[in-house]
């Protein structure tokens, strides 16, 4: 199935939001409908294709005939850009501006190399394309011409198990569910479940250095990962002899968050755990969100550290986006302080025992416990929220999120910080906004922030929404956090990741892309800029 083309997931998940919620926006922020329907499929204005015969045939032959090149207006347009808001807003008004030329299936690493070689020759720019997920960016790239999707769906195979090492070989196309449902048969979980994972694929998570809602417990993808194979235009790279190596720096950190600069990864190698008897999530009240980020500071740092760990902020509490499922069934929460969510995996005993201990700590932190229902609920409703997202625009909200992180010492300021940014920017436009965070992955020395934005949309929403994006991305550097914790640079935040990173390694970061890609070809101006 492919996912919605004006929205997100599936189609059939969609659903309008409730008329206390339609009130509440109506009330509090002023959003009115814009009184305009989505257009449909075929209602969209398609060029034909740029690519001249020879190009097409070229292509036809790396892949292994022609219906492995498409051309057609649906295949297109269902490749065009991410599923950000700017990128929705712009592709439900006709806006074809980032159309591919054409959409490519290789179905293997000799094909992707094949396809490579043609895009070198007929000076075609390649942007690899796993489940579209991209919210930054990341699949509108900065191109001179013509460019063609290369979309790995065909590349989705489990390709190996070493049940002695638990180590798992996967394909790049497959998505994130069939990845868990093929190691599940050999009794072993990935542990990786971030909001997208309904639609994603390995190769964009390792490409993304995505984080998953149990990163607490299993990490983040790019902990989990133990080799990868590239495809470049100059050839392969294969990188991950063991699990750890002093022969020079780790290769492996160079390819993962290259977000299809250097080249197109074509196999991940990845560490796994046996599949968990139980999981148990509960729900933690805290009075004040400083209060509740102390508490899960004291578990991350001196254990027991769950599998799960969340907090909401007062805002986020009371509008209920903890539940995102849920919101709109009971009424705002009055008096509703933060909600942690903490879950535990492992087997019945271990899993009692470790709620008990985490229990103890967060009932001395100040928490109070709220049993296993708003636990069960968040897990019920965890990949609901960007559906939520599309009825916002449906109803003529504008909604979107942002993410960062930073050490435990900067998180107060750096919460402050956007939030005042985000406000101030949008309410200065006519559009005065609700601003809600959670702290969204733990570490022992620091913490993510994830941002939700809710406002009227505006006369031009993407226009509105754009000096409110780059104030909450210079409070995020001068508070001292990172632009991006694990949505990725892609073309949205590469001017900050610039000045993150600094000019002598972004100078290093581009001698790498030009040794790999020497044309510039893969995904031009996406986490670095174009020469």
């Amino acid at each position: 199935m492919d996912m919605l083309w004006s929205g997100w997931g599936d189609p059939a998940k969609a659903a309008p939001l409730p008329e206390t919620v339609t009130g509440l926006l109506r009330d509090l922020l002023g959003v009115k409908p814009r009184g305009t329907e989505r257009l449909g499929l075929d209602d969209v204005p398609v060029p034909a294709s740029p690519l001249d015969a020879a190009a097409l045939r070229a292509l036809s032959a790396a892949v292994g005939g022609d219906p492995h090149v498409r051309t057609d207006a649906e295949a297109r347009i269902r490749h065009t850009r991410g599923k950000s808001t700017p990128d929705l807003l712009r592709i439900r008004a006709g806006d074809l501006s980032d159309v591919p030329a054409a959409v490519v299936l290789p179905a293997g690493h000799d094909d992707v190399l094949a396809v490579l070689r043609v895009c070198a020759e007929h000076r075609l720019a390649a942007v690899p394309f796993g489940g579209g997920t991209s919210v930054v960016g990341g699949l509108a790239p900065a191109r001179r011409g013509p460019f063609v999707a290369v979309d790995l769906r065909r590349m989705d195979r489990l390709t190996a198990v070493d049940p002695v090492s638990r180590t798992a070989t996967l394909q790049p196309g497959l998505r994130a569910p069939d990845a868990e449902r093929l190691l599940a048969e050999h009794g072993f979980t990935l542990g990786h479940f971030p909001q997208s994972f309904e639609w994603a694929t390995i190769g964009g998570f390792a490409a993304a250095r995505s984080s998953g809602q149990a990163s607490a417990g299993y990490g983040r993808f790019d902990d989990m990962v133990l080799g990868l194979t590239l495809a470049t235009p100059e050839g392969t790279v294969e990188v991950g002899r063991a699990p750890r190596s002093a022969a020079g720096p780790d290769l492996r950190q160079l390819i993962l968050g290259s977000e299809g600069a250097f080249g197109v990864i074509t196999s991940v190698t990845v560490r796994v755990r046996p599949r968990p008897r139980v999981r148990r999530y509960e729900g933690w009240h805290f009075a004040s969100f400083e209060e509740g980020g102390a508490a899960l500071r004291r578990l991350a740092q001196d254990g027991p550290r769950p599998t799960v760990l969340r907090l909401s902020d007062e805002t986020e509490t009371l509008i209920g986006l903890a539940q995102p499922d849920a919101i709109g069934a009971d009424g705002p929460r009055q008096n509703a302080g933060c909600l942690a969510i903490v879950g535990h995996e492992g087997t019945e005993e271990d899993t009692a025992h470790r709620a008990e201990r985490a229990g103890a700590v967060l009932r001395d932190a100040g928490g109070t416990y709220a049993g296993t229902e708003p636990g069960e609920r968040w897990a019920h409703g965890r990949y609901s929220a960007p559906y939520l997202r599309d009825a916002l625009l449906d109803a003529g909200a504008f909604a979107e999120t942002l993410e960062t992180a930073a050490f435990w010492s900067r998180i107060p300021r750096l919460y402050a910080s956007v939030r005042d940014a985000l406000t101030t920017a949008l309410t200065e436009a006519g559009t005065p906004p609700l601003v809600m965070c959670h702290i969204s992955h733990v570490y022992e020395n620091g913490a993510s922030l994830y941002f939700t934005v809710v406002s009227a949309q505006g006369d031009d929403p993407v226009a509105h929404w754009t000096p409110a994006k780059e104030a909450a991305n210079e409070a995020i550097l001068a508070a001292g956090g990172t632009i991006s914790h694990h949505h990725g640079v892609g073309t949205d935040h590469r001017d900050w990741y610039v000045r993150e990173a600094g000019p002598l390694a972004v100078e290093a970061l581009r001698a790498v892309k030009r040794r790999l890609d020497p044309d510039h070809l893969l995904n031009p101006g996406v986490l670095l800029p174009t020469d």
